[in-house]
């Protein structure tokens, strides 16, 4: 059985870019912050992920070395569990409290 060259060379080719993709990938993070309240309604649009929260998550995005912030949502305590000390909330007394928004940061 004899190989073609269109073959060897469309193989390559698919090869190349899962290459690119994974390490366009690899380089992006989530930050977990807490959602606190600012009076401007800016922690709200971050846990709603609503379009009014893209400018402040770039911004943390930016102040942290990414370049640009591909998501951002409301996270529940539940899923981040371990890591959320409980003292801490103690001290929050805001509508906010126990409240966490996830930031997905790329380079």
């Amino acid at each position: 059985m004899r190989i073609s060259s269109a073959f060897i060379f469309d193989a390559i080719l698919v090869c190349g870019l899962l290459f690119v993709v994974s390490a366009a990938h690899a380089d992006s993070r989530v930050f977990i912050v807490a959602n606190q309240a600012d009076g401007y309604g800016v922690d709200q649009c971050l846990a709603r992920g609503d379009k009014c929260g893209a400018h402040a998550a770039r911004s943390y995005c930016q102040s942290r070395e990414f370049a640009q912030a591909t998501a951002y949502r409301r996270v529940d305590p539940d899923e981040i569990t371990g890591s959320v000390s409980k003292a801490g909330n103690e001290k929050c007394t805001g509508s906010g409290c126990d409240e966490y928004v996830a930031i997905t940061c790329q380079r």
